[in-house]
């Protein structure tokens, strides 16, 4: 895989691009998008690193899967393209926001507008076949993903993890609770947002604790 990605990531994850899995990682994803219909494009397979450089993460809100349905992912988890309905998380996340902070619920479903204000919005895996769920699942990639979290646990300071579900507050357990917030609950899903993801104020939360770092807060 030809990786073209910001510089900041680009050195902090060093390390990775030499490793023996992240070859045989990349001759799978590359086969892949060869053989099948692979989401997102191949362009965006690193966007959620490109529209957040690594030193201006503020906030990380971790998702698992790109979304598989025709026309969704664009590289950002929890994020649709523009004119693309709501998944039912999103729209979950957007309703917990808009009784948390008051924001109203957007017209678009992109939220690349967070992504420019420091939200890395990291699935663990960064491709999926279209129509296949965890299709791309126990490759590499959450092996990658991974060392981009504990690069930022490790080597920046107060930032706000947000874990939604069980398998995100497992991969994130490893971070430095003295050091940074990590705020878990509840996945957004229908499955599970009335037992606990609705009203986690995690994004009042993120906020009050970017401004008492003097960090400027996310506008939700």
């Amino acid at each position: 895989m030809n990786v073209r990605i910001e510089e900041g990531w680009k050195q902090a994850l060093s390390h990775e691009w030499e490793s023996s899995y992240f070859a045989q990682l990349a001759q799978f994803v590359h086969a892949e998008y060869r053989a099948h219909r692979v989401f997102p494009p191949g362009r965006q397979i690193f966007a959620a690193f490109d529209a957040t450089p690594f030193n201006e993460v503020k906030v990380v809100i971790l998702g698992q899967d790109p979304y598989h349905g025709d026309g969704q992912a664009n590289g950002l988890c929890f994020s649709v393209n523009d004119g693309v309905p709501f998944p039912p998380s999103l729209l979950n996340i957007f309703k917990e926001i808009h009784d948390d902070v008051g924001t109203p619920i957007p017209a678009s479903g992109d939220l690349t507008r967070w992504a420019r204000q420091g939200v890395l919005l990291l699935n663990a895996t960064l491709t999926v076949v279209a129509h296949q769920p965890g299709s791309h699942q126990g490759h590499g990639w959450e092996q990658f993903t991974d060392a981009a979290i504990r690069a930022l646990a490790e080597q920046r300071e107060h930032l706000v993890f947000i874990l939604w579900g069980s398998y995100a507050i497992r991969k994130g357990a490893f971070i430095d609770r003295q050091r940074h917030l990590v705020l878990t609950s509840p996945h957004p899903s229908p499955l599970s947002a009335h037992r606990g993801f609705f009203g986690n104020h995690h994004f009042s939360r993120a906020n009050a604790y970017l401004a008492q770092h003097g960090i400027s807060p996310i506008n939700w």
